[in-house]
Formats: structure tokens, sequence, C-alpha cells
């Protein structure tokens, strides 16, 4: 039977754990792409209005599930450097839930042990919907397909005419746009009272 205390950890793997892992996993992007020499990366967390940024990272107003990673170019732009960076989350997600597990499995973290294992769960399941090659919802590749190609073809493929991480500079100036159609309905809602 559900309960409350099935209730607080769902919460807490909703509000707390996933969010951390998605953050990782899209740091693994950052982390592997500064080994290129990325320009003008930026970690975008969470959807809507802008709240505030901080160095690399911009912080949205509404619920951060939804990140992503941005840069305009790299230094390196060999089909290597591609499955690197695509493979960064893959590997980030993967050791961190790795070192977990052996601390767990070395008796450590013992009173933690429920929301550590919560937190191994959601990092593989990351990792899972990472590597098997597939098509997302809106028809983009996942990480898994887009080294797949590059391994197969030799070549970025996508199946849509964006590129599949955008260039910060695009999605600052798409953000900036959103924001003066926001302004508009505003203001036409506050002249229609």
């Amino acid at each position: 039977m559900f309960g409350m205390k099935d209730l607080i950890g769902l919460t807490i793997s909703a509000f707390i754990i996933l969010p951390v892992v998605i953050f990782i996993r899209e740091a693994g992007y950052f982390l592997i792409s500064g080994l290129f020499g990325v320009k003008n990366p930026r970690l975008t967390i969470g959807t809507g209005p802008r709240l505030f940024t901080f160095l690399i990272f911009d912080v949205r107003k509404y619920y951060h599930v939804y990140s992503w990673f941005s840069f305009d170019s790299i230094k390196s732009d060999r089909n290597f450097a591609y499955i690197c960076i695509y493979a960064g989350p893959i590997l980030i997600n993967l050791f961190i839930a790795l070192i977990i597990n052996a601390l767990l499995a070395n008796g450590y973290w013992e009173e933690f042990k429920t929301f550590w294992n919560r937190f191994i769960f959601y990092a593989f399941y990351y990792v899972l919907f990472d590597i098997i090659p597939m098509k997302t919802f809106n028809g983009k590749p996942n990480n898994g397909m887009v080294i797949y190609e590059l391994l197969r073809y030799g070549k970025r493929v996508d199946y849509n005419e964006e590129p599949l991480i955008p260039g910060t500079t695009e999605v600052e100036e798409e953000y900036q746009e959103q924001i003066k159609q926001i302004e508009k309905v505003k203001e036409q809602i506050e002249e229609d009272e």
C-alpha cells in the first residue's frame, strides 16, 4: 500500500534526486567538451523566464527536469570530439552510479541506503536511455544514436535540420524573442482590462 513514507520518498526522488541526476548528466557534456575547446559554453537549468546567470549557468524559473547544454563552436571539429561529447553524459552518470554502488556495497552510507539506491536507479535510467540508439519523441536522435551514426557513417547525422547541440548565442536570441512575445501578451491583457 502506498503510504506517507512512500509519498515522501516520491517527493525526494522527483524534486531532489532526479534534478541532481539530470544536472550531473548535463555537466557530463560540459566536462568533456572543455577538453575539446568549446567556445561560449552554457548549462541551462529549467525553462521559462531567466532567474539569473552565473558563470556558465543559466537558471530558469520553472522546474529543472528540462535542462540542456549549448556552445557556439568547438576548436577540435572532428568526429572523435563529438563522440566524446555525446558520450560524456553516459560516462559521468555511469561513473557516479558505480562509485556510489561500490560505497554502499562496502558498508558506507548505510543509514541513507534507500536514498542512494534511488539515486543509482535514476543514474542508470539515464544511462540506459542515452546509450541505446533511438529517436526521441521530437524525432531527434538521442546520444546513443548520434554516437552510432558517427561510428557507422563517419558523420553527424541529424534527422532535423537544426543542430543537435544548439549554439549558446542562438539559444539566447530565441530566449530574448520569447520574452518579447510574453511582454506583448501581458501588455494586450492589461489594455483589455
